[in-house]
């Protein structure tokens, strides 16, 4: 019968008078118990001697006595004699196994069994006192495997687990497949021609280390040289920034003033015909020990020549001669936004410092430093620049790219500094103002010629509670101050109070900071064109800027 035609074995008779117990007993004939007793007294040795009625009996090897020693094992890669291998199956009964396990056997699997049967259970329990047998000497069965255990036959004519018939089906488990015969890695022989290779190689990089370490026939060793081999300062396209460095810095100067309290301080300033030096006001204010210092490093003592504190400028005479050139000045009211521009100064001691930028805006309103005058003499209309400009590069030239001087470097805003200034320890975040070299020149020109500078005035006031846009003419005198001049220059052109400036010169007007900073930046003489409203009325007029007392 093959495992595809088994099929389910019913209990025989006998399996119906198991009870349940404590344990599970089984009734015994006089001739079965009486060999259950020699059994149980013989040491497992001789297990033929069990009854067949028990249930227990040693399994009958196929095809053979049970006490007939099975096959040897044959080593699955050791060659033998076809006339002395022993004929064995293609499969083997898996509770049939060798004396001497085979080292290359699959290990023991377990075989599903068929469904159990239908009927009463059958009990694979021995009965009280029974000592379940092992297999017979020589028959080849593994240990474990036997009667009364799953999966074992129990003898001929009797049912096995689940109702099976013993002796008759057995399970089959495949032969083993013999092991093979390659190797997982490479050999001693490849191994040994790589550790070779790699020997060689790394004894020849290590001698050509030596070789080019242990090189030196003892003279000298050279490094190289340059393949311009011309020596003294280099020349540069003079449109380029190097080129204009070049021709401006001989003409840029290092201003220190030594206080009467032993304070120190200090700026930048360039020199212009006549060997006068222009700076800033608020770089000489604090009085004191001036000293002049050139790009030859030539020191000389300065005085003032004259200052404007309204407009932030001020003239010095260096005391003894000097051989540095004057600086050309250009026309600051040709400039655009966008203009490439060079700082150089002084800055924190740092002589003759070369930063480059662009025009970043132009008419923006700065307060200066002035000292005294009227509420409009402390702001600037400046030119804003992006150029590294920090303390110590105030009263330096802001130039063009062909080194006309077009700005006086005066002021930066800092983060910490709460505004606009001249005179602060930040340091710069592209935020730079510099005086308009115009109206720098024409200060420093009268200070030079005349020993003071004039100013421009429109005549009228400014009323400071106007929101804007624009700048009102206040109705009444606010802090001491008439709304207009009588006789001035707005009161002539037909300006009232309540009138509110929108446009100086087609530039709109915001507030009364960007006015004054218009006026000043212009000359006692100057004619403007003032834009007004009335009444929802817009009006302009061309008015002759007076000078202040």
């Amino acid at each position: 019968m093959t495992e595809d035609s088994r099929g389910p074995a019913r209990a025989s008779a006998q399996d119906d008078e198991l009870v349940a117990g404590a344990g599970v007993e089984r009734r015994e004939p006089g001739e079965a118990g009486q060999a259950a007793e020699e059994a149980r007294q013989d040491a497992r040795d001789d297990a033929d001697a069990v009854g067949h009625e028990q249930g227990f009996a040693p399994p009958d090897p196929p095809g053979g006595d049970a006490a007939s020693p099975g096959p040897r094992p044959t080593l699955l890669d050791k060659p033998v004699d076809d006339e002395m291998a022993p004929q064995r199956p293609g499969f083997v009964p898996y509770d049939q196994r060798d004396p001497q396990p085979d080292p290359y056997a699959w290990p023991a699997q377990g075989h599903r069994q068929p469904p159990p049967p239908t009927g009463p259970p059958v009990s694979t329990t021995p009965p009280p006192g029974a000592t379940p047998m092992g297999p017979p000497p020589g028959s080849g069965a593994a240990p474990g495997v036997g009667p009364g255990t799953l999966g074992a036959p129990a003898g001929p004519g009797r049912p096995g687990p689940y109702g099976q018939p013993y002796g008759t089906a057995p399970n089959w488990a495949p032969v083993p497949a013999p092991p093979s015969s390659g190797r997982g890695g490479p050999g001693l022989g490849v191994m040994a021609v790589i550790a070779l290779i790699v020997a060689l190689v790394a004894g020849g990089i290590g001698a050509g280390i030596g070789v080019l370490a242990t090189d030196d026939d003892g003279g000298n060793v050279s490094l190289g040289t340059s393949s311009d081999s011309s020596s003294g300062q280099q020349n540069r396209p003079p449109d380029s920034v190097a080129g204009v460095a070049q021709r401006v810095l001989p003409g840029v100067v290092m201003i220190k003033v030594s206080s009467a309290t032993g304070e120190e301080s200090g700026g930048t300033g360039f020199i212009v015909n006549n060997g006068y030096i222009i700076t800033n006001n608020h770089v000489v204010s604090s009085g004191g020990q001036i000293q002049v210092i050139f790009n030859d490093k030539k020191t000389l003592p300065a005085s003032i020549k004259g200052r404007d504190p309204s407009s932030d400028i001020a003239v010095l005479r260096p005391e003894g001669s000097h051989s540095m050139p004057a600086l050309s000045l250009g026309d600051s009211s040709k400039l655009a936004v966008g203009d490439p521009v060079i700082a150089i100064g002084s800055p924190l001691g740092l002589q003759g410092s070369v930063t480059t930028g662009i025009v970043s805006a132009l008419n923006r309103a700065v307060p200066t430093r002035g000292e005294g005058g009227s509420g409009d003499s402390s702001v600037l209309n400046a030119i804003q620049t992006d150029a590294a400009i920090n303390p110590g590069n105030s009263g330096g030239p802001l130039v063009d790219s062909s080194g006309r001087v077009i700005g006086i470097n005066t002021a930066i805003v800092t983060l910490g500094s709460g505004g606009i200034t001249g005179e602060t320890q930040g340091g710069n975040i592209g935020l730079g103002f510099a005086i308009p070299i115009n109206q720098g020149r024409r200060v420093a020109e009268e200070i030079i010629n005349t020993g003071r500078a004039r100013r421009a005035q429109l005549g009228i006031g400014m009323d400071q509670t106007f929101p804007g846009p624009g700048v009102r003419i206040p109705e009444q005198a606010q802090g001491g101050v008439e709304p207009l001049v009588k006789g001035g220059p707005a009161e002539r052109a037909g300006l009232r109070p309540g009138d509110v400036i929108t446009k100086l010169d087609g530039q709109p007007i915001e507030n009364p900071s960007e006015l004054a900073a218009q006026i000043r930046s212009k000359a006692p003489g100057d004619k403007v064109k003032v834009t007004y409203q009335r009444d929802g009325k817009e009006t302009t007029v061309e008015i002759t800027l007076a000078e202040a007392n």
